[in-house]
């Protein structure tokens, strides 16, 4: 009896040990299907909106369209607010690799957050795809093999904004800068846009993020006679901007507000009466063709709200797919971040929201833009209903050209 119960133990351990062993085999074939995202940007302040609750939405959208999890897969979805803050976002994206395995972190809006924690996915070989993190140095004297920028960034907002406004004969700029990283880079980018085709900037203002009142900062810039205002921030802070200028009488006092970096969410804040005639930049409208309304609609019936998704929740959506299709053709995931980017920079992208286009080695992904202005109120036919397209964008126009690069991933 002592004798079958030891050779009975002895050949469940040879059994477990077996299953152990072809786990481990099996991971280290990059065989594992076990994956963790996680969702890093602001949930409660002014860039919730185009952010948010709503990426979470668009990434969980994306594991389910994948449909790896079907293929036997396990895929977990984790969410945190940064706050807007460099520190916190860097402590969330820490413990998430460390101690929840996370293996890619995605979203990040805010560009000193989104720097920040490109560096951690560098140093914890993760993946940062990043959708809302607008500077373009994250693909330009930032990048690293373990970062990738989806979406837009600030030349490809300069190029299309910047450049139509100064050649339609705004030749004389002033600029309301939010004073963090990513107003640096706007206000940089369309500086030397606006400049290259024969306009002047005649000055600026730094403002803090999240400011509530911009009286003082509109003064400065009415006082300076520029024909342009350009606005170099985002959210709340654009939103608050648009509406204490039709205060002021900026506009009506021949003065024109060009809203750098506008979202379909800060268009409905606003409503048509107030932000009709903006003219701004964007990669991505929920109106553009077959594709994208059938997507966006289905996105719409799944939020609290019932809003239309903006261009980095769209971006999350995309970015997510093109990821796991890349940990699909790997065979799994090898949970090494320059690994997987560099399997997503090899094969081709294509989604319904944004279709095909390289991801080119300095992480940027290759797409068109677009010019759009705002609709009059008598203009639109309902709901959501706000963009008219001005022009069009052609892809390689919308990135800095690589022989510009300063990314030492680039081979010149």
């Amino acid at each position: 009896m002592t004798t079958t119960f030891a050779r009975r133990s002895a050949a469940l351990l040879a059994c477990a040990a077996f299953g152990f062993a072809t786990s481990a085999y099996a991971q280290e074939k990059g065989q594992d299907k076990t994956v963790t995202i996680g969702v890093l940007n602001d949930m409660s302040s002014l860039y919730a909106d185009i952010g948010g609750p709503g990426s979470v939405l668009a990434v969980n959208m994306a594991v389910e369209d994948s449909g790896l999890r079907a293929k036997g897969w396990k895929i977990e979805v984790l969410s945190g607010d940064h706050q807007n803050k460099p520190d916190i976002g860097v402590n969330i994206a820490r413990q998430w690799i460390d101690t929840q395995k996370v293996d890619m972190i995605t979203d990040t809006p805010n560009s000193g957050v989104a720097l920040a924690v490109s560096n951690v996915a560098k140093e914890k070989n993760a993946v940062l795809l990043n959708n809302g993190g607008a500077s373009a140095d994250l693909t330009g004297k930032a990048c690293n093999a373990n970062t990738i920028s989806y979406t837009y960034d600030t030349y490809m907002l300069a190029n299309g904004t910047g450049k139509a406004l100064t050649k339609a004969g705004g030749d004389s700029w002033f600029f309301l800068t939010a004073d963090y990283a990513f107003g640096a880079a706007l206000e940089r980018d369309t500086s030397a846009v606006v400049t290259a085709n024969g306009g002047k900037v005649l000055g600026g203002v730094k403002h803090p993020l999240n400011t509530s009142d911009f009286s003082s900062f509109l003064l400065q810039a009415q006082n300076s006679k520029a024909k342009i205002v350009g606005l170099a921030n985002a959210g709340g802070d654009t939103t608050n901007a648009i509406k204490q200028a039709a205060e002021f009488g900026i506009v009506e006092g021949g003065q024109k507000l060009a809203a750098l970096l506008l979202f379909i969410n800060d268009v409905h804040s606003l409503g048509l009466k107030t932000a009709h005639g903006l003219t701004f930049t964007e990669s991505f409208y929920w109106d553009l063709n077959d594709n994208t309304r059938a997507w966006s609609k289905r996105f719409q019936e799944k939020t609290a709200n019932k809003a239309m998704p903006s261009m980095t929740q769209a971006g999350n959506y995309a970015g997510v797919i093109h990821y796991l299709k890349a940990l699909e053709a790997l065979g799994g995931n090898p949970h090494d971040g320059v690994k997987v980017v560099a399997k997503m920079k090899e094969i081709p992208t294509d989604d319904p929201l944004f279709g095909k286009g390289p991801l080119r080695e300095d992480g940027r992904r290759i797409i068109p833009a677009y010019l759009f202005e705002v609709k009059k109120p008598e203009e639109s036919k309902g709901p959501w209903d706000y963009y008219k397209l001005v022009a069009n964008i052609p892809a390689e126009d919308a990135a800095r050209p690589l022989k510009d690069s300063e990314c030492p991933l680039v081979k010149k």
